[in-house]
Order: structure tokens, then sequence, then C-alpha cells
């Protein structure tokens, strides 16, 4: 080797070296950053419980889930749709730091929402349950979880509509719906999986399966945007409203629901194989990724067709969550595959770098710019940004070490 070649050698692999440090750099700061808000938020909680028995009240709040307008800090009870988020955090805490400390406070906050696994009455018991439960089974092979696990999967499926083909989302405004379906619940499917792999039961595989498909029947559009709220007659079946709640109106693309669908359906492909699950996940990422309306920095507008758009709020939870579907859906098309991790990239570059909370600021959330909806939760923190956050970091971490993203 005479001398230029080698240095030439030495120089690719000092900048490959280098690039490898950078990668691993985003991760690590932005756990270590994490862990520093995370102990911090654990004050406010302190404080909050404190005056909450001050005060005599029965209400137990368990979990952290935004800032509200006034500027105070909103915790919410365990039957809250958001209640599994913290302590899913924690358990994240715990798998990239292997310390011990926050093994004990992930238990201390999941073991606080274990009255939800007979809660029949929700059907977001993947998210409480399984980001909670879920993952301290993952890490703790904890049978205790396991036992709880399979208690909410089997609450779940009690709200399956077999005339339908799907699991009822809420039972609210029954003046407005007869059976409204949101495209969220493609997220708690996952549990369903998860209790026929544990069982080998196809009852839970069976009713995922069938709701999925019916999603992607009445769900999407010709362009693959889709509807926030389908809601059907319960005696036939029949597609009665295309609706939504939380976006901007009945035919836009509600952010958060582009979001939901992407990772549901790369996650079914995950658990089925089915072809059409991944055809649908694509479809999904090209109508997000060449969308228009879509940032430089790739991070949402809480609706894809707000109509103040550059002016309009952000939506940091939308973007992780899409960052999270796309590292794993990378691992299942060798042609796109580059492009899936660029574009998932780029968004955790971007939260990392432009948005994230100020330093023991913002109670101890992580992020800020995140948007509930077109009325309520407008670029606040909320604390599903943050657990899809350092979801997408874990996901990163182990697709650039190991070549898979599947947690």
């Amino acid at each position: 080797m005479n001398f230029k070649t080698g240095l030439l050698s030495l120089l690719v692999f000092c900048g490959a070296c280098s690039q490898v440090s950078q990668k691993e750099d985003i991760v690590k700061d932005s756990f270590d950053f994490a862990g520093q808000q995370l102990k911090f938020a654990f004050t406010t909680i302190d404080s909050v419980r404190v005056k909450q028995i001050e005060a005599g009240s029965k209400k137990k709040l368990v979990s952290p889930r935004t800032i509200d307008d006034d500027g105070s800090f909103k915790m919410v009870a365990s039957k809250d749709w958001t209640s599994g988020f913290f302590p899913g955090e924690l358990w994240y805490m715990y798998e990239y730091t292997k310390d011990d400390y926050w093994k004990s406070k992930a238990q201390e906050f999941t073991a606080n929402i274990e009255d939800q696994k007979t809660n029949g009455g929700t059907h977001d018991m993947g998210f409480k349950m399984y980001c909670s439960f879920g993952n301290g089974y993952r890490l703790t092979q904890n049978t205790a979880y396991k036992n709880i696990l399979l208690e909410s999967a089997t609450t779940l499926i009690t709200r399956y509509k077999p005339t339908i083909g799907c699991i009822r989302s809420w039972d609210h405004s029954r003046d407005k719906w007869q059976c409204p379906v949101i495209i969220d619940n493609m997220m708690n499917l996952e549990l369903l999986y998860w209790a026929f792999k544990e069982t080998g039961d196809s009852v839970y595989y069976d009713i995922a399966t069938n709701h999925a498909r019916t999603t992607i029947k009445n769900h999407f559009r010709d362009d693959y945007s889709s509807y926030h709220v389908i809601d059907y007659d319960t005696i036939n079946g029949e597609v009665l409203h295309k609706h939504t709640h939380q976006g901007y109106n009945h035919e836009s693309a509600w952010g958060r629901g582009q979001a939901w669908g992407l990772y549901g359906y790369t996650m079914c492909y995950r658990e089925t194989k089915l072809p059409e699950f991944l055809t649908q996940a694509e479809n999904i990422a090209d109508y997000i990724f060449t969308n228009p309306t879509l940032p430089d920095d790739m991070v949402t507008y809480w609706d894809f067709n707000a109509p103040n758009i550059p002016n309009e709020p952000r939506d940091a939870s939308s973007a992780a969550v899409m960052a999270c579907a796309l590292y794993e859906l990378s691992m299942y098309n060798v042609e796109k595959a580059t492009q899936y991790k660029q574009w998932a990239d780029t968004i955790i570059n971007n939260l990392s770098k432009n948005y994230r909370a100020p330093l023991n600021g913002n109670y101890g959330f992580i992020l800020l710019h995140s948007t509930g909806a077109h009325n309520f939760e407008r670029d606040v923190p909320l604390v599903y940004a943050d657990y899809y956050f350092l979801e997408a970091l874990l996901k990163k971490e182990k697709l650039e070490k190991e070549g898979t993203a599947i947690l």
C-alpha cells in the first residue's frame, strides 16, 4: 500500500467513525437530556401529590399529560388514555441505561395503572397497558405483568363488533355516532397480536386482523390519507359517517391520524407478514412524505390541510410516531430502505436540535410543540410525544447496531 492509498483509507475510516459517533451522540445526548428532565418531572409530581393529600382529594393522579392553557402542570388518573406513556418512558430509560434506578421508577408508575386491566369502557387498552406493562414484561419477564397484559387483551376484545369487523372506539357522544371507530385504534392491536403469540388463541389474531382490514376498506381515501372517525351502523355494519373529531374538518388529513396509520400498518405487517398491510404502510408513507404541506424539517403541521400553513402549530408527537414507523418500515423494503431511514433521521435530528424543552423547565417534559387537536392542547408538550421520541431513538440505535428496529 503506497502513502496516498493508505492516507485515503485512513480518511475514509475516520469519516465513517465520525458518522457513527455523530449518530450515537444524538441518541446518547437525547437520553441524557431526557433523564435530567424526567428527574425534574418527579419533583413536580411529588408536589402535586402533596397538594392532593393536603386538600383531602380522593382522586389519584398518576401520570403527567401536558401543560394546560393557564400554564399549570396537568396530571391524569389511570383511566385517561395517556396514563401508560409516562411509565413507558421510564421503561425506555431503563432499557437504554440499564440503571436500576429507572427500573424502580418504572415499576412504581406502572403499578399505578393496574386497575385498568378490567376497564372495558375504553379501546385504549394498548396505549395504557402495552406501553407500560408491555415494555415492563419485555424487559423483565415478570410473570405478574404477563397476566395483567393477558387480562387487558381479554378485556379489549369485548369491544369487538363482529357485524362491523372492528373494535368500537368511543362510548361518548352517542347523539353524534352509533359506533365510532377511530384510526388511533390501530395502535391498540399490538396488544392483541402479543396475546396471540403468548396463548396461541387465534381469537386475538383474528380480531386484530379483521379490524385492520376493515380500517383499510373504510378509513382511507384514494390518496391514502385517512379519515379520523368512521361511524358504523350497529345493526348492519354499514358506514354512516366519515368524520373528524380532532382534525381541521371532515375531509382533512389530521396529522397524528396519518401517523397512527403508518405505525399501525407497519406493526400489523410485522405481526402477520400479510403483504396487504405492508403495501398500506408504504402508501401512507408516500402520502405523508411527498405531501406539499410537509415542512422541510419533516415535523408535520397538526393537520395537513390546516388553512393557515405555514402559520399553523406543529405536532412533534405525530413526527415522533412517524419516525418510529419508518425505522421499522426500512427493514421490509430493500429498495426504499435508505429513503425511509433518511426521513426518520431527519425527523429525529430536528426534534433533538429544535424541539427540546429548556433543561429543568416545562415541568420536565422532553419535547415542545405538539398539538392534541384543533380546539385543545395546541402547541404544548404532550407525554406521548416524549414516549415515541424515546422509542424512535431506541429503534434508531438498534437498527444501526443490530440491523433491526424491533424492540
